[in-house]
């Protein structure tokens, strides 16, 4: 169910209950009892402290987990676009197992659909993938990371628009010439403009920086050619890249390159193919969030569990007061749910509130799902995170206050009369 229609259920659910307690007689009683339940809150501070605490705590590492997969994703689909399209070998998930040869590649700039620049020329851009090894700025000394290194043509670019280079210059089609993503330099040591870094037996010059805001901030670029010979790949290329004249282009453009039996090739959109790539992190970080989360949560639970059913013992022969005047079951249970569960709200508020200044915009890296290098995100805590830890913090309130709740209102007016 979308998490829209959620916060909108429980918003109906709450303003109908706020009217309940306005506009019926039962309703009345249930404010009268939480009302004094409420107002004793200070003479219980510590054991209502260990609610909230316990709760916020929850709602902290729920809302950064999911953080973490809302940057990661959100990094990932940023990549692709609708109006472009990647082409790799039949059968190949990732542009890390496809290997598409000379003969497939040249065929591909003519089918139809493809964006020219400004001398006539399609805008086709065949790329090679490779691991590089190169040590990381925060780890022990000499420990290496991989990263992912890109071989490239001069037609990247007008397939990418939105990648600029922030310092230093482009390299020079030929050379051993790199340029770094910002992402890559903020993660691996002496990616510096200027600097030399070995790649293999082979020196490289780091000639300049560049930034796209999305997962080719993690790569290396250089020129393809060079780095298919230093790897070994020759004339072949990993993926060809393909700007397209405008979205409604790209069924035709597939369509031929499928049917052309000189050709073995899976056509999708960059947007779709990022997307799919970022599914299977996202998947696993929904069940770290469910088990990491079930587990504190019930630790939670019992802490409310215990902190309520303390309340309600010291409050037995209150609560038998008010049964023998009239006060009925219901009012009894609704007063002692709805004040664990304020307890709660204002420990997801804290939670949420802590992992919005702590995790928001925190830069984190992480091997990529089909990559051979990392990919560095930036955590978002979005309103919509938030207010899916606030539901956890609701239904942790709820559980941990209904026992509690349902042992008051059954508790025999005599035998709580006579309790000290």
């Amino acid at each position: 169910m979308n998490m829209l229609v959620i916060f909108a259920v429980v918003l109906a659910m709450a303003l109908l209950f706020a009217l309940w307690m306005a506009f019926t007689r039962t309703g009345h009683q249930a404010a009268s009892v939480t009302g004094v339940g409420l107002s004793t809150l200070r003479q219980r501070m510590g054991a209502s402290a260990v609610v909230v605490i316990g709760i916020a705590g929850v709602v902290a590492v729920v809302v950064a987990l999911l953080a973490m997969g809302e940057g990661y994703t959100e990094t990932l689909r940023k990549t692709g676009s609708a109006d472009s399209a990647i082409v790799m070998r039949g059968g190949s998930d990732n542009e890390v197992s496809s290997v598409l040869t000379h003969d497939s590649i040249v065929v591909i700039p003519n089918a139809p659909g493809i964006a020219r620049d400004p001398q006539g020329k399609p805008i086709v851009s065949p790329e090679v993938v490779v691991a590089a090894d190169l040590p990381m700025k925060s780890s022990r000394k000499g420990e290496e990371g991989s990263a992912q290194l890109r071989g490239v043509s001069d037609e990247a670019w007008a397939v990418r628009p939105n990648l600029k280079i922030i310092a230093g210059r482009k390299f020079q089609s030929g050379m051993r010439e790199l340029i770094v993503g910002q992402g890559a330099e903020r993660q691996f040591a002496g990616l510096e403009p200027g600097r030399e870094v070995m790649l293999g037996n082979q020196r490289w010059l780091v000639t300049g920086v560049f930034a796209s805001g999305d997962a080719m901030d993690s790569e290396i670029w250089g020129d393809a050619s060079v780095i298919a010979d230093a790897n070994r790949r020759g004339s072949s290329r990993s993926s060809v890249l393909v700007k397209l004249t405008d979205a409604t282009a790209f069924e035709g453009f597939k369509a031929a390159l499928t049917r052309d039996p000189r050709l073995q090739v899976d056509v999708t959109t960059t947007l779709d193919y990022f997307s799919k790539q970022s599914a299977n992190m996202a998947k696993m970080i929904s069940v770290m969030v469910a088990v990491v989360g079930v587990i504190m949560a019930l630790g939670a639970v019992f802490g409310a569990l215990n902190t309520m059913f303390a309340a309600v013992a010291t409050r037995a022969r209150e609560i038998a007061t008010l049964r023998a005047i009239g006060f009925r079951g219901v009012p009894v249970v609704v007063a002692v749910l709805l004040e664990t569960m304020l307890l709660a709200l204002a420990g997801g508020v804290i939670g949420g509130f802590l992992a919005w200044l702590i995790f928001d915009d925190y830069t984190a890296s992480t091997m990529a799902m089909g990559t051979v290098g990392t990919v560095s995100f930036a955590f978002h805590v979005s309103p919509v995170l938030l207010g899916q830890g606030l539901l956890w913090a609701l239904v942790i309130g709820f559980i941990g206050g209904l026992f509690p709740a349902v042992r008051a209102a059954r508790l025999p007016v005599t035998t709580a009369l006579r309790e000290l």
